[in-house]
Formats: C-alpha cells, structure tokens, sequence
C-alpha cells in the first residue's frame, strides 16, 4: 500500500517548481513511511511513498522496465499477479524482483492500456513511455484505491489525497456549489467531483490515457457490474457457491510478507471473513475489535463469540463515546468534508490494529452486494404499494398527505410517515434518494443563500443517481438502488472512510467482499436470495450458519454509532455553536444563517431531532476554517 502523485507537462514548456514534487510526496508520507523516492525528465515527474507488504528487499518505486522505457508509480495490490508473472514468463519477460509492481508494468508493455483487465486488485497507477510520451492512469473496478486530479497552467497534476494537489501554488479552491449540495444530500461529495471546482476524483473502473502530452486526454470505463444475467438455481446451490467464493477471495486476500489480520465488530460481515480466513489459514488468525462505554453501541460480546469460536489472537479496546479529540483531526484526515460520524469509530480501530498488523481484513461492501442494508427492505415495501397503483393517481394521493402529515422531526428517516408518504409519490430511484439524503429538499432549500441557489441554476444532487441510472443493465428495483449504493454510497463513504483512517496509521486495509469476481458473482444472484421475507443477506446468512453463532448472524444491525443528539445538546453544545455561527461561516456566503441558528436552537431546546443536519454541518465548518485558514 503506497501514496503516488506527480504530473505531466501537456507542454513542454510548462513551469513546475522543482520542489513541489517532494513537497506533495511528503505530504502523503502516512501511506507510504517506509520508502520514497522519485522520477523526474522533461515531461513527467512521479514520486511515490511505500509501505511495503510483498517483496520486501527490492520492487522500490518509481520502478523502470528492463529496457527503460517505461516507468510506473503505483499504490494498491495485485492478487493474481503470481498467475499473470507466469504468463509474461512464458512469452520471454524477465524479473528483477518478487513484486506486483514488476508485474503490471510488463503486463502494460505485452497487452498495453487493456492489461488493466487482467488484474484482480485494488488499485491506481500510472505509467510513463518515454519513446511515445504516452501517459497512463488506471484505478481499480470499485474505487478501493483513491486518485485525484487537475490540470492547472498546462500541467496534469495526479495524487492518492487531495492534501497532495493543495500544495500547488495556483490551484483555485474555489468551492464547486454542485458538490456542496450534494455533500449537504449525501454527507459525502459524490465520484467524479470533489469540493473545488477545479479538482477531480477518477471514477473506479476507469483509466486516462494521454497518447502525447499534446493529444485530448482520454477517460474511457474498462469495467462496469452487470445485473444484466442473473442465474436460476436451487437455493442450496447458490448457498454453496456463496462459501466457496468467499473462501476464494479471502484466500487469495492473504498473500503479505508482513503480519496480517482482521477486523471484528461482531458483525456478520467481519465474522464471515474471519471464519473463512481461520479455515484458509495455517496460522491463527489475529483478530481486533473496540468497544464503546455506552452498552448501546458496544458489540464486543458478540465479537468474543467469534474469537472464541475460532480461537484467535484476539485483542479489544473500549474507547469512549465521547471521542472529542477527533473532530477536528477528521477534517485534516479527509481534505473535503465528510460526514459520516463513523469514521471516528473507524479511526480507533485502525489504529488498534496497527500495534500488531500492518494488513487487516474488513467485511466492508457485503451490505451493498447482497442487501444486507435495512433500508432495502423498506424500499421494496414501498415498491410494492408503488406497482400496485399507477403513478399519476400516487402523485395524486401521496404528494398532499405528504404535506399535511406532521413532520415527526424526532423519529428516524425510515419511520416517519411524512417521508414515506412523499417517497410513494416518486419512482423507486426518487424515492430512494429522498430515503437516504441526510438533508431534505426543504431543508437544504432552507439552508442554502441565494447566491448558493442562483450558482446552482436548478442542479439536484438526484442527478447523481439519475446518471448512473441511466447505466443500469437489469430489470429489478432492488438490483438498481444496490448498483446505485455501489456507484454511490459505497466508493465515496464506506471505502474512503477506511482507506482515510486506515493510512492515517500506515495500516492496509483488504476488501475480500469486493474482489471483482466476487462482485460478479453477487450480481447474478437473484433478487430472492438477496432478500427473502425482509432479511438481508440472505443468501450470506444462509451459508454462514455452519461456520457462525446464530446469534450473530440473526441480530439486529448495530453498526458503528456515536450519540450524536446527547453531544449537541450536552458537552459539545458550546462548541457546535461556535462552529457554525463562526466568522468564517458567515464570511463564505455560501449559508443563510438564520437557518442554522435556528437549527441549533430548535435542537438544543429538545423541540427538534437535528443532530444529523448538525453534524452534516460541523464537518463542513471544520473542513472550511482548515481550507481558508
């Protein structure tokens, strides 16, 4: 696991400050403590920082080819690239090292831009042909791997982290209104945008290829999950062929020169991986877990049972709910804001696991596959209402009892009726949108200023999911809204929230649930063994009964949770106010603040549920004060 970043010159002519480079290389050191170096000739310049996992004595980066025409700079690891090494060996390539890095740079030279087809991985890399000047960038299928850019000055800036491209001089952090109300939707800035305008994320499953710095830049989409195909068979089948494709991806998973492990919430999803790791493994199984001093949040007991179970090295911290000193840390962390307050929980275990491992397992995007999320359930609930009568007579009969049913502030999203109310009176993506938005259209009507509204010109952040949509290749609802979540939800919370908190402590984290093939697997299971009788997972819980307490598959789903509502209105009370009714705030023009201090006031007094929206709020004040700072 590594950091990258560099440029090329789309003009040769282009100024770039010979110490920029360092700077932005250092500025990524976190991914990368134990080597860095960097590459520099009249076009390019590529640097690189490593946390070294396989091969440990040699596959240093930047990394030339054999014959010294090719240089690359990558982060992520290749699972199958032992399989591929043998297949370049046997067309005649050589190898200097052991590593995975030797191995996709002469897989580019043997099959070019279509070599990134071949690899089974997380992933983002770019290669540089000297002779052709052609200029490479890859990322892997689901966007485990991060990698940001910019073009500023006649110069394409790329990096792991935004914190790299904001060293550059002349980059206009000018925040994109486009991504602030999708931020405000989300509680995250959606693929391909970031919160400047002039700053870009490349999606999973794409690469760029400049065929000379003076030629168009080229995105092309190499890879894409298909609901196109779903499989008809026995639900014993599909049951054994959900164990053996775990068992497959974790084992391939495993491959480290280093100490490897795995997180354990107690979960579901974490303990499959672990039970599929202690069968796949000679050795025990290292095992993390925390706790929190809240008996609401804590699920360390049903983690013991695992542990136990599996008899592994198992170690637990109990941290406190009342985590403070994050806060701030959180908006360094992730260089745009970000709102999901688990990334505090996140932070902690990572930094658990680091005193043991240097690789850990986690069960993260198992939820997004198989419908393991609650809310599947609650859309397909509605969907069926929603089939049953014709759209025009729902508009009809839903729209206006969605305006004259009390609001209930204090309930959750998915029990208050005035929501689902609203939600029957759209179509399933819609509906889905308004079900998961952090903040309603009312409210983010509410809280935006009019210069906000009039930049926007009429731009709704559901034209994210519209637009993927529109990619969609299955029939079933339940298929789209999870495609959505994966194009969505999943690469810009889920995945960058571990790969953030994790890199903070030099820690890899591996995704098993997110190997390619296992995510094409998934995709041809039908609706039915996804979600059966409004349990999610089904298929997974089914195929884990021999190998996990009943118990722990067949729970309520806790989560990583903090209690937000109780901070706001106890020992963060102060400091939430002057958060967001700070000088800065008032000074960026982007806010009406009269909504926010009503917000707080209505939340602190207990007349309102805001603490969502608040926080939402925070994370963006904190980004902010950093950014202009």
């Amino acid at each position: 696991m590594c950091g990258i970043t560099g440029y090329l010159k789309l003009d040769k002519q282009a100024q770039v400050d010979d110490a920029l480079l360092a700077k932005m290389n250092q500025a990524q050191f976190h991914r990368g403590p134990d080597e860095g170096d960097q590459y520099v000739d009249e076009y390019v310049g590529l640097a690189h920082r490593r946390l070294s996992i396989i091969d440990l004595s040699s596959g240093q980066q930047p990394m030339k080819s054999n014959c010294g025409d090719y240089v690359i700079v990558f982060n992520g690891e290749v699972y199958n690239f032992l399989e591929i090494r043998a297949q370049l060996i046997s067309l005649g390539y050589t190898f200097n090292t052991h590593s995975d890095t030797e191995v996709i740079l002469n897989a580019y030279i043997e099959w070019g831009p279509q070599s990134v087809e071949r690899l089974n991985g997380m992933f983002s890399y770019v290669i540089w042909q000297k002779s052709t000047n052609a200029f490479f960038i890859t990322r892997d299928r689901l966007g485990i791997k991060p990698l940001f850019y910019t073009v500023i000055d006649q110069v394409f800036y790329f990096a792991s982290e935004l914190k790299s491209l904001k060293l550059i001089p002349n980059l206009d952090k000018t925040v994109d209104v486009k991504a602030l109300e999708q931020y405000f939707a989300f509680g995250y800035v959606a693929e391909p945008s970031t919160i400047y305008q002039s700053v870009q994320k490349l999606q999973p499953g794409h690469t760029i290829y400049f065929e000379t710095p003076q030629s168009p830049m080229k995105i092309n989409q190499y890879w894409d999950v298909s609901y196109a195909k779903q499989t008809d068979l026995s639900e014993q089948e599909y049951i054994e062929q959900a164990v053996t494709q775990l068992k497959k991806s974790v084992d391939s998973h495993m491959m480290a020169e280093v100490p490897l492990g795995s997180f354990l919430s107690g979960g579901v999803d974490s303990s499959a991986v672990v039970a599929m790791m202690s069968q796949v493994s000679e050795q025990k199984v290292k095992t993390c877990s925390i706790g929190f001093d809240v008996k609401d949040y804590n699920e360390t007991d049903f983690a013991r049972m695992v542990a136990k179970r599996y008899n592994t090295d198992h170690q637990e911290n109990i941290v406190k709910s009342d985590d403070f000193d994050l806060l701030d840390m959180l908006a360094e962390l992730y260089d745009e804001p970000y709102a999901d307050s688990s990334a505090m929980p996140t932070y902690r275990v990572c930094e658990l696991a680091r005193k043991k491992v240097t690789v850990c397992m986690s069960g993260d995007g198992a939820d997004e596959l198989l419908a393991g999320y609650r809310r599947y359930a609650l859309m397909m609930n509605e969907q069926k209402v929603r089939d049953k009568i014709p759209a025009a007579v729902r508009k009809a009969i839903f729209k206006p009892l969605g305006k004259l049913y009390p609001k209930l502030d204090w309930a959750p999203r998915f029990l208050r009726a005035k929501t689902t109310f609203q939600s029957l009176a759209m179509d399933i993506v819609e509906g889905y949108f308004h079900g998961v938005s952090i903040m309603n259209d009312e409210q983010r009507k509410a809280l935006f200023s009019p210069q906000v509204h009039e930049q926007l010109a009429g731009y709704h952040a559901l034209e994210v999911f519209r637009e993927h949509e529109a990619n969609f290749d299955g029939d079933d609802p339940l298929s789209l809204i999870q495609y959505l979540d994966i194009k969505t939800y999943l690469v810009g919370d889920i995945l960058t929230k571990v790969d953030r908190a994790s890199m903070a402590h030099s820690l890899e984290v591996r995704v098993p649930f997110l190997d390619h093939e296992f995510v094409e697997w998934s995709a041809k299971v039908p609706p039915r063994m996804r979600l059966k009788a409004g349990q999610g997972k089904y298929v997974l819980k089914k195929a884990m009964e021999d190998h996990l307490p009943h118990d722990v598959l067949y729970r309520s789903k806790m989560g990583f949770r903090v209690p937000l509502t109780d901070w706001f209105r106890g020992p963060l009370k102060q400091k939430l106010r002057d958060a967001l009714l700070s000088e800065e705030m008032h000074e960026s023009g982007l806010f009406n603040m009269d909504t926010i201090r009503q917000w707080i006031d209505d939340h602190q007094s207990g007349r309102k549920e805001y603490s969502a929206p608040l926080w939402t709020l925070l994370m963006f004040a904190s980004f902010y004060r950093q950014a202009t700072s």
